[in-house]
């Protein structure tokens, strides 16, 4: 079977080693431009899957934008049988979905049709499921809506950051890709239309969904520095100071506190009061600097027990 591969992330890399080590034929990948870094921005940065794809010796696209009769032309020529894709980043148009004579398979990290959209694993963490897992669906036009083939699933494990359970589905959804194509080339492939009326939406990420919001639970805000751990990072503000936050268990805490206020410093991290119970925070990022203990950022005198982070107001998406 002939597979063109679509996506960009980490995220991506373990389902097209997958493919290349179970012999598919992956005739090209379809990433996204280099991205400039730096302070000069003068330098590129290949995509994760496009390292993978150069080392493997496969042909690579860049298109700003997957369209236009030129792009068409080239992966027309490619001759795909299916196109995988994994977090590519950019919608496709339905001439390029339908373009494999199998047409367009996606692995969507949930269980659809609940947490469509582009955060679904930050979501998973933030919101408390106990549950998720990935999807491989037939693409159509509108957002991760298509017929699903196979889903796989496995447990919100106790502390879980994002970056933490993406590493699992990722390789989850790698081997579900395996079995979803073998499937296809047997013929038992039995596609089930998603039922739209249990369907819940995963937005994306902005910068005023990732703020922590003080007066919820201790669990909630453990929750939600999970979710944003590694990227983008769960953020606040103190003393004038915007710092992101990672590393959070919850702990009790006594009446006499008010959310946001910074209860102990020690080697564990900083105990910080919540709207109910606290969390302990091990590791803080102030902005513009380095990642480091609460510990040694409150000897370097960027904060001391009694002071009160603001409360803000998080949006839920």
């Amino acid at each position: 079977m002939r597979v063109l591969f679509w996506g960009t992330p980490d995220f991506a890399t373990a389902a097209l080693r997958a493919l290349l080590g179970e012999g598919f034929d992956v005739v090209g990948v379809v990433t996204q431009p280099d991205k400039p870094v730096g302070r000069s921005r003068s330098t590129l940065e290949p995509s994760p899957v496009k390292t993978v794809a150069i080392a493997e010796g496969l042909p690579v696209l860049q298109p700003d934008a997957p369209r236009g009769d030129a792009f068409m032309s080239r992966i027309a020529a490619l001759a795909p049988d299916v196109s995988v894709v994994v977090a590519y980043g950019h919608i496709l148009p339905r001439a390029v979905i339908d373009l494999p004579t199998s047409g367009t398979l996606n692995i969507h990290a949930s269980l659809l049709p609940a947490l469509r959209g582009a955060a679904p694993i930050q979501a998973a963490i933030r919101d408390g499921l106990g549950e998720t897992g990935v999807t491989i669906m037939q693409m159509v036009p509108k957002l991760d809506a298509g017929p699903v083939l196979l889903q796989a699933r496995t447990p919100v494990l106790a502390d879980e950051t994002a970056g933490e359970l993406a590493l699992r589905l990722s390789e989850l959804g790698a081997g579900a890709i395996i079995e979803a194509l073998a499937l296809m080339e047997l013929g038992l492939a039995k596609p089930v239309v998603q039922d739209e009326r249990s369907a819940t939406y995963a937005a994306k990420l902005t910068r005023e969904t990732a703020q922590v919001d003080w007066t919820r639970t201790a669990h909630e805000v453990g929750q939600h520095v999970r979710a944003y751990d590694p990227k983008p990072g769960a953020w606040t503000r103190i003393n004038g100071t915007e710092v992101k936050l990672y590393g959070s268990r919850t702990a009790p805490r006594g009446d006499a506190h008010e959310p946001g206020d910074v209860m102990a410093i020690d080697t564990e991290g900083m105990l910080v009061a919540c709207g109910g119970g606290a969390v302990r925070i091990a590791v803080v990022q102030p902005a513009g600097k380095r990642r480091l203990t609460p510990q040694a950022w409150a000897n370097g005198r960027g904060l001391t027990v009694g002071d009160r982070f603001d409360t803000g107001v998080a949006t839920r998406a």
